[in-house]
C-alpha cells in the first residue's frame, strides 16, 4: 500500500529544506503543516527556548479509531552540517547528494517513512489506536530537544525511534551513555627563546597525559576519544593554557565512570609531574539503556519486520540517540535500522529499497 514514487518525492523534498542544528525552525513549519493536513492535532512544545533553537520539538496526535494502547514513532528534525542548499540526486536506485553536502537521511528518511505511513492509513482508513509523532530539535551534539521534551504530552508507553543506520529490520535494544570531559591546562608562560626552563609548557603536560591514557577502542563495550586540542599563540612563548575535549562512551554505566576518572586521573598526573595545574569537567549527557530482548515491544518489532519479509535481528549500537533520553524518562524505546548509509559525511547515501521497507515497517507496527 505504501506509495514509493509519492514516499520518495517527499523524502527529496524534506532534504532540500535546510534544518541544521538550531536551525529547524522552516522544516518545522513545513512538516507541521502536513500532519496537520492528515488530520493530526499539533503542537510545539518550548525546548527551543531552553536551548536555544528557533522552533521547539513538533509533537502530534492521530486519534484512534480502534482499541489499542498508544503507539509514538520518533525521528530528529536536525541535521550535521554541512547542510544548506542540498541537491539530492538518484543513481541506479539510490538516493546521493551532489557531493557538497550530506544528503540528511539522518533522520529525514525516517521521518519520510513516517509520515507515508500516516498518509496510507488516512486515504484507506485503516484502523490504528492512537498514533503519536515526536520529531524532535538539536538531537545532533547532545540529544538537547529529547532532554528537554515536554513529557506531559506523551501518553504512550512504547516508542519506537526511527534513527539508526542498520538495514530495516535492526532493532537496536542497547545504546551507551556518554561523558564529555573538559580539560583547562595551566601551565606557566616564558620568552621559547631566552628562558624556556622558567614556563611550563601546558601542551606538554596535556601531551603526556594524552600518551597515558588508554583511548579509542577500550573494550568490546567501551570507547574514548579525544576530539579538540587548543593551545598556544606564538612560537616565542611557551605556553600557559591549554583546552582539550574529549568523550567516553560504554553500554555499562560503571565501565563509563572507570574509563572517565582514568582520563581526569592521567591529567592530573601529568600536572603533577610538571608542576602545572588542571581543571576538569566530566559532564553526563546521557546514560546508557538496555531493553530485554524478550520485551513487548522488541517482540512486537522482530515480528512486524518477520511480517513484511525483513530479516529481524537486535543489536546494539555505539552511539546515542533520542532513544537512551525515551527510556531514561520511562517510556521504553528501541531504535529501528532504516538504512541511512554513511551519515555524516559527503558519500551518505539512501537505498530507496531501505526507504520502503522502513514505511511498510511503520504501518505494519501500527497495523499490529
Amino acid at each position: 500500500m505504501i506509495n514509493e514514487q509519492r514516499l520518495v518525492d517527499a523524502f527529496m523534498a524534506y532534504v532540500q529544506i535546510s534544518s541544521p542544528t538550531k536551525h529547524e525552525g522552516r522544516f518545522a513549519a513545513f512538516i507541521s503543516k502536513e500532519l496537520e493536513a492528515l488530520g493530526l492535532e499539533v503542537r510545539i512544545d518550548d525546548a527551543g527556548e531552553k536551548v536555544g533553537s528557533d522552533t521547539g520539538n513538533v509533537i502530534a496526535r492521530l486519534k484512534g479509531n480502534s482499541n489499542g494502547a498508544p503507539i509514538l514513532f520518533s525521528c530528529h528534525m536536525d541535521t550535521v552540517s554541512p547542510s544548506i542548499d542540498i541537491k539530492p540526486e538518484i543513481r541506479d536506485g539510490i538516493i546521493y547528494s551532489d557531493g557538497t553536502t550530506i544528503l540528511g537521511g539522518d533522520d529525514k528518511a525516517g521521518i519520510a517513512a513516517v509520515v507515508e505511513a500516516l498518509r496510507t492509513l488516512v486515504e484507506n482508513d485503516l484502523k490504528h489506536p492512537d498514533i503519536e509523532v515526536v520529531f524532535s530539535i538539536f538531537e545532533e551534539g547532545g540529544l538537547h530537544g529529547a532532554k528537554n521534551l515536554d513529557f506531559t504530552q506523551i501518553k504512550s508507553k512504547q516508542v519506537f525511534v526511527l534513527d539508526s543506520g542498520g538495514d530495516p529490520g535492526q532493532v537496536i535494544i542497547k545504546g551507551p551513555a556518554q561523558d564529555k570531559l573538559e580539560f583547562k591546562v595551566i601551565g606557566k608562560p616564558a620568552h621559547a627563546g631566552v628562558a624556556p626552563e622558567e614556563g611550563i609548557s601546558a601542551i606538554m603536560v596535556a601531551s603526556l597525559a594524552i600518551h597515558n591514557m588508554k583511548l579509542l577502542r577500550i573494550d568490546s563495550e567501551t570507547t574514548a576519544n579525544i576530539g579538540r586540542i587548543e593551545g598556544g599563540s606564538v612560537t616565542n612563548i611557551v605556553p600557559s593554557e591549554t583546552h582539550i575535549i574529549a568523550e567516553a562512551r560504554s553500554l555499562d554505566n560503571d565501565k563509563l565512570k572507570n574509563q572517565s576518572d582514568h582520563m581526569v586521573a592521567c591529567f592530573e598526573e601529568a600536572a603533577t609531574h610538571f608542576g602545572a595545574k588542571v581543571e576538569s569537567k566530566v559532564t553526563r549527557m546521557y546514560s546508557a539503556f538496555s531493553v530485554d530482548e524478550n520485551a513487548p515491544i522488541v517482540l512486537k518489532a522482530m515480528t512486524a519486520c518477520t511480517n513484511i519479509g525483513l530479516k529481524a535481528y537486535t543489536a546494539s549500537s555505539g552511539g546515542g540517540s533520542d532513544t537512551n533520553i525515551f527510556n531514561a524518562n520511562g517510556i521504553i524505546a528501541v531504535n529501528l535500522g532504516i538504512g541511512e548509509k554513511k551519515p555524516h559525511t559527503l558519500e551518505e547515501h539512501l537505498h530507496i529499497k531501505d526507504l520502503v521497507a522502513a514505511s511498510k515497517l511503520v504501518l505494519e507496527l501500527i497495523k499490529g
